[in-house]
């Protein structure tokens, strides 16, 4: 069972080399080099193929071809012992008109054989609205000889060449220190992006890895409808930033038999990650994953009782709605410590005695003229708990019988592809939402994001993976279990730390930045899950107390996400350095963005992530356009210099700095650069000058 990384930095080095090869064959491959023998492209891109079967990627986003890397064997296997098959003599290229669920195309087919008796088949289909974005497989027959036992593939191998001016770099994957989605690429850069659990609770991701320089880009991934357990390395070398593909595929091919890849994708682009995110996101629309769209009361601004931690008394929460609600914030979230533990879910008696007293608390949230939502953490059980004492038979279990831990709260994982749990999990979201009477649930947890394989003897898995790809299946139950209740209803989905796995994201119409660790990663999260989940999807800041400083709601508000605190009234919170309470100080600063956001409401716009790049703008910029009019944010430590406001129709924009409420003059789209001063944000709308052309 795969469960780390197939290849590390040495080995992935040795391949993009091309060492595992004697030193005669090495040179007789480069002899064959940098002579293209086939070509399968569109406008956006081209991929050529030497008589070696090595490929490269050309760029003509520009309208220029730009050779973004050079040949190498993109396609390979390795075998049991370490041999790896990289060198394929070119037999055919043929190309046919296809239409399918992706629309119209053209699909370019490569074949060749290797020494050793395997004959390789690539398929590249470029279709007319994903230019730039051709769907790969790859496929390796077994001709001749005795059985070749195969360890495992690679595919979409390639190293974006060196400008001079360094890479950035997009990575889908999970890790318990919860660290950037977005990195730099230095020297010693290397992150494999096993796409299976990297922790105890920490895994699974959107299977994505993209690499940019200031002028170009290159991505790889996959477009399989449920999780698979690969690896999408991106590692620094002399010649340039690599990605790859990489399953560990244990088989053995006799002659006639054939191995196939993954359903996968390669693509260029220009400036960073986003025109990668949004072009998978509409092709797995195409294929039947999508995010559903928002209700209104998914971008209310949000206030959550979170600030008085577990201990909180029913009173103190209910004593502060007259001020959450005069401050704009509609919803109040009811947080962890309502229940006795994670698994039963009983109510703690020490806040609510009966049933009848949550309906009660419940009732008393909307006579304030608040919405009710409810966290709750589904698939962990507690060690003491009844459900763990009277159902054992839910757990997920590893190969040697053991438990799968959840570390946050020292519980156990429970199997989502086990029905008895997912019958569970539904008569509780039914008596929430149905019964308590709450209008919305907030799912928490990194543990929700992937599970690990279930070797449970109790739950008959056809195979132990079914429990990794079976997730979305229960996390969709949820959602419907939810809706059924309330149509309405906003179930939000908060796996903390982790890089959503976009196979859940169908199934939630509200995400927030999940425990971000600083400012940048509430941007750079909003950024991606804009791409990953639509332009006007309702993505939350999370807690602005988690944000650099404890009050950046520029970051929030400036990105188009919807703002949410945690503060307490009139008195302190509990908690590790609480320092929660709404001070008057701090109710000046609250109220003027809770007033900012309500006025405009930005996430109802469409962000426009394609005109900045993350990674190499300075100052970082975003935009979107609302109603005719643009928002522009941008953010530095300290910048005294010009900004340039990207996306501009034609006529004139009357500019404002919507925070501060100053005039900053008109503009046009051909002179859109104007001078700016400002400390950490600049906050601009945009609006058209009726009358006023270029």
């Amino acid at each position: 069972m795969l469960t780390k990384p197939i290849v590390n930095r040495r080995g992935m080095l040795a391949l993009l080399g091309g060492t595992v090869l004697g030193a005669g064959a090495l040179s007789a491959s480069r002899a064959w080099a940098n002579t293209p023998v086939a070509r399968a492209g569109d406008k956006a891109l081209i991929v050529e193929f030497d008589a070696a079967l090595n490929s490269r990627l050309i760029s003509s986003l520009t309208g220029q071809a730009v050779t973004l890397t050079d040949f190498g064997p993109s396609e390979t296997v390795t075998l049991k012992g370490g041999q790896v098959i990289d060198r394929f003599t070119f037999i055919e290229h043929r190309q046919a008109v296809i239409s399918d669920a992706h629309g119209k195309g053209v699909r370019h087919t490569v074949r060749g054989a290797s020494a050793e008796g395997l004959e390789k088949t690539v398929n590249l289909t470029f279709y007319d609205r994903y230019p730039g974005f051709p769907l790969m497989t790859t496929a390796w027959r077994r001709t001749r000889g005795e059985p070749l036992v195969i360890e495992s593939y690679r595919v979409g191998a390639h190293t974006l060449k060196s400008s001079g001016a360094g890479f950035w770099s997009w990575s889908g994957s999970t890790h318990s220190d919860r660290r950037d989605w977005v990195q730099p690429v230095k020297d010693g850069f290397d992150q494999p992006n096993f796409m299976g659990m990297n922790a105890s609770d920490y895994g699974s991701g959107t299977p994505v890895a993209d690499v940019w320089r200031p002028d170009a880009g290159i991505a790889v991934g996959h477009i399989e409808l449920t999780p698979k357990l690969i690896s999408l390395p991106i590692i620094a070398s002399s010649a340039g930033a690599s990605v790859a593909l990489q399953e560990a595929r244990a088989v053995t091919l006799k002659p006639g038999d054939t191995l196939v890849s993954l359903d996968a994708f390669v693509t260029a682009h220009q400036r960073d990650y986003y025109a990668t995110l949004d072009a998978y996101r509409r092709v797995m629309a195409d294929r039947g994953l999508a995010a559903p769209k928002a209700p209104e009361g998914s971008y209310e601004a949000i206030w959550c009782a979170w600030g008085y931690d577990r201990d909180f008394t029913v009173a103190e929460i209910e004593a502060t709605y007259g001020k959450v609600k005069a401050m704009g914030f509609k919803w109040a979230v009811l947080d962890d410590g309502w229940q006795t533990n994670e698994g039963d879910w009983a109510l703690d008696p020490r806040k609510f005695r009966t049933e009848a007293e949550m309906v009660s608390f419940v009732k008393a949230i909307r006579a304030a003229g608040l919405k009710p939502k409810l966290w709750l953490a589904p698939l962990a059980v507690d060690p003491g708990s009844d459900l763990l004492h009277d159902h054992t038979d839910m757990l997920l279990l590893d190969a040697d019988g053991a438990v799968q831990n959840v570390t946050w709260w020292n519980a156990f994982y429970l199997c989502p592809a086990y029905q008895p749990t997912r019958d569970y999990t539904q008569k509780l979201v039914r008596k929430i939402i149905g019964e308590w009477g709450y209008e919305g649930l907030k799912l928490d947890g990194q543990h929700m994001n992937g599970v690990a394989p279930c070797h449970n003897p109790a739950h008959n898995h056809a195979r132990p993976e079914e429990s990794v790809e079976k997730l979305q299946d229960f996390w969709k139950m949820v959602y419907d279990t939810a809706l059924e209740a309330n149509p309405n209803a906003v179930v939000e989905f908060c796996p903390c730390g982790t890089s959503y796995a976009f196979h859940n994201l169908p199934y939630t119409n509200q995400v927030p930045a999940s425990d971000p660790l600083s400012s940048w990663q509430v941007r750079l999260k909003g950024k991606s899950l804009k791409a990953l989940m639509g332009r006007d999807a309702a993505y939350a800041g999370d807690h602005v107390e988690l944000s650099d400083g404890g009050n950046d709601f520029a970051s929030t508000v400036g990105i188009g996400a919807v703002i949410s605190t945690k503060f307490t009234w009139p008195n302190e919170g509990r908690g590790k350095d609480a320092n929660f309470r709404l001070t008057p100080e701090r109710e000046v600063v609250w109220r003027k963005w809770a007033d900012l956001y309500n006025t405009r409401m930005l996430p109802k716009g469409q962000y426009l992530g394609e005109l900045y790049d993350i990674g190499f703008d300075k100052p970082e910029a975003h935009a979107i356009e609302k109603d005719g009019r643009l928002y522009y944010a941008f953010y530095a430590p300290q910048w005294d210099g010009p900004v340039e406001l990207r996306g501009l129709g034609k006529g004139g924009y009357r500019l404002t700095d919507y925070y501060n409420g100053t005039d900053l003059g008109t503009v046009t789209a051909a002179n859109a650069r104007i001078p700016a001063k400002f400390e950490k944000f600049l906050l601009i709308e945009a609006v058209p000058v009726k009358g006023r052309r270029a």
